[in-house]
């Protein structure tokens, strides 16, 4: 029994596709995190580059050429007032209108800082002053031909100076803005910079630090299964599967576990199995010896009942032949009949001791297996049989074709011979014999044959009695023989893998044997059942 009772809690209930998508997730949030960061730095990084490129810089020089606009148009009129000459007041007249549009540029580019707007301002309304309080007022008299002085001239001088000194600190203002968004361009430049080793750094320690979680958690918990399973499918069932990691691979890990349990139990089963059948294969080889050593026995006992004990009876027999043969005139009638008594039974004692014999061959002796068509041995079982068939006026009816089977030739042929002269023997007085053969197929490689007579028939009580050796249903004076031929045909039946029976459901007059043999070659287990059910009959 597996135990499943583990505790699921926490990491432990994830499996491995969760701790991929776990890590998937893990990866796509610190990228997202770095990627955000990165677009500040980027956005930061690109608008102080814009304001230092496109604002500051050319607010510098917008104020640069709006110095060099007032100072022509100083230059103008002191140079209009000294001489009176109209074209001197050209850079004046340019410089007013191009002012104007500076002005409206430079506080375009510097909207975002106050303190620079109103410097700005402060020069556009002073150069305003100065135009209506001292340029003006002067060209107007200088156009009417009055005379300008020296010390009227010089009165337009301190507010100029004091344009030219906003100017300064205008310029002075960018530059110094100028220069602080340079440095502020530099140092988020380098903090941009250093934010992006950073970035590579945890990526970096972020993928060490999930390919040791991912193997800590999922590679090693699958490297310890391969090779506690190889280990296992190496032949050492005793080694333990461990449960770890992921749920999926815990289970996976358990079942491969309950399976090596299972196995184990079945090797240890196997194992018991193996001892028993050893034990079971001493005795088999044990018997066999105790067998070969009966057989030399019967074989040495078939010797002297062929020999040693059938010469006294032949002497009996003669000995009483020549003593009747003597003495026929002096013996009486009962002397006679106790002489012939003698003979006949040193004959029939004689005729026991051979079918007995040739009973104890069948499977010993008489064993050469080979292919054997039935048909042929039939037409020779019938050959042997043609004086009593004939003598009883007997028809035998039978199938064209019979089919081959692997068997002993001779004993295929005594098979036939004994149920066909067993018909012929029990014939009945009164009606002609009819003896019908039929052949079946019931298996793919057995086959069933059938030997119907319209004789005396057979009790069913008696079905399994006919099939015993020596026991007879009708006594010696009615029907001669010695009461071995069907058992004979049992054996040989069951020798060649089959059975035979006494077909106690036929409808009609007569009797009706069944049996079955096979048309492959015979297993040595199913002969060996046949030789041990034949013993069995013998003993009996």
């Amino acid at each position: 029994m597996i135990d499943r009772t583990v505790p699921n809690t926490g990491w432990r209930r994830l499996t491995v596709h969760q701790w991929f998508l776990l890590m998937l997730a893990s990866i796509t949030v610190v990228v997202m995190v770095f990627g955000v960061i990165g677009a500040v730095m980027l956005e930061r990084t690109t608008h102080l580059a814009d304001d230092l490129v496109d604002r500051i810089s050319p607010a510098r020089i917008e104020a640069a050429e709006l110095q060099g606009t007032l100072l022509d148009q100083e230059t103008g009129v002191r140079g209009f007032l000294l001489t009176g000459n109209r074209q001197l007041l050209e850079p004046y007249e340019s410089g007013v209108a191009d002012e104007r549009r500076q002005y409206e540029r430079v506080e375009e580019l510097i909207r975002d800082q106050p303190e620079l707007v109103a410097q700005l301002r402060e020069i556009r309304d002073t150069a305003a002053r100065w135009r209506r309080d001292y340029a003006e007022p002067l060209m107007a008299e200088r156009q009417a031909d009055e005379p300008i002085t020296t010390a009227q001239m010089e009165t337009g001088k301190p507010e100029f100076d004091r344009i030219r000194a906003l100017l300064g600190t205008l310029n002075d203002s960018l530059a110094k803005a100028r220069q602080q968004a340079r440095d502020q361009l530099v140092e988020v430049q380098r903090l941009r910079d250093w934010m992006l080793i950073a970035m590579i750094a945890m990526f970096l320690v972020a993928g060490v630090a999930m390919a040791v979680l991912l193997r800590r958690a999922v590679v090693r918990p699958l490297d310890e299964l391969r090779t506690a399973s190889r280990e296992v499918a190496g032949g050492n069932f005793e080694h333990p599967i461990p449960a770890r990691g992921p749920s999926d691979i815990r289970e996976v890990a358990m079942d491969v576990d309950g399976m090596r349990r299972r196995i184990l139990a079945a090797l240890e089963t196997s194992r018991e199995h193996e001892a028993t059948l050893s034990s079971q294969a001493a005795d088999l080889d044990a018997q066999a010896v105790e067998l070969r050593r009966s057989n030399a026995e019967l074989e040495q006992f078939a010797y002297v009942a062929s020999h040693d004990l059938q010469e006294p009876l032949r002497k009996i027999a003669t000995f009483c032949q020549l003593l009747e043969k003597r003495y026929r005139e002096v013996l009486d009638d009962r002397g006679k009949q106790y002489i012939h008594f003698a003979v006949d039974g040193a004959t029939r004692m004689q005729g026991l001791i051979n079918d007995l014999l040739s009973y104890s061959r069948v499977g010993r002796l008489y064993d050469a297996r080979r292919p054997a068509n039935l048909a042929i041995k039939l037409d020779k079982a019938l050959e042997n049989l043609a004086a009593g068939i004939e003598e009883s006026g007997a028809t035998v009816e039978r199938p064209d074709d019979l089919p081959e089977i692997t068997g002993d030739p001779m004993l295929l042929t005594m098979l036939w011979q004994n149920l066909i002269g067993n018909a012929v023997k029990f014939r009945h007085p009164e009606r002609p014999l009819v003896i019908r053969i039929e052949c079946e197929q019931t298996e793919e490689s057995e086959w069933r044959f059938c030997v119907t007579d319209n004789g005396i028939g057979v009790n069913p009580e008696f079905a399994d009695k006919i099939f015993v050796i020596f026991q007879r249903l009708h006594s010696r004076e009615a029907y001669g023989g010695t009461g071995i031929g069907l058992a004979m045909c049992k054996k040989i039946v069951e020798n060649h893998g089959g059975r035979i029976w006494l077909d106690t459901s036929h409808e009609g007059e007569g009797t009706r044997i069944c049996f079955t043999l096979r048309s492959d070659t015979l297993s040595s287990e199913a002969r060996y059942a046949a030789a041990t059910a034949s013993a069995e009959g013998s003993r009996v």
